[in-house]
């Protein structure tokens, strides 16, 4: 899969709204049939950043993604309520899902 996690640097007068703002983006990659997800958080320590994390299927899947319609306008849509160019790591693992924290694993029947 496909394994992205970029963090957005909000203004801070749109921080409150980013959820709406992202809304019908987050959607439309939701629906894509390659997404296996795409979760939005906002950061604990600075309200104006929020972390993406998202994945694909394959190559294939995330070529679609960002050939997509919703895709060229998050483009248009999201930079301008932006504070700074989005920093993302990108990179292909060999697994489907997540896995187990093995180091914290909580018994069974709990």
């Amino acid at each position: 899969m496909i394994f992205i996690t970029a963090k957005f640097r909000v203004l801070p007068e749109h921080a409150d709204q980013w959820p709406q703002i992202s809304a019908a983006f987050t959607e439309a990659t939701r629906a894509e049939p390659g997404c296996l997800w795409f979760d939005w958080s906002r950061s604990l320590d600075d309200p104006t950043e929020y972390v993406l994390v998202e994945a694909f299927r394959d190559d294939e899947a995330g070529g679609a993604h960002v050939q997509s319609a919703h895709f060229r306008a998050a483009q248009e849509h999201l930079p301008p309520h932006l504070a700074e160019t989005p920093r993302i790591v990108n990179t292909t693992v060999p697994q489907q899902d997540w896995s187990l924290l093995g180091e914290m694993a909580v018994p069974e029947g709990r």
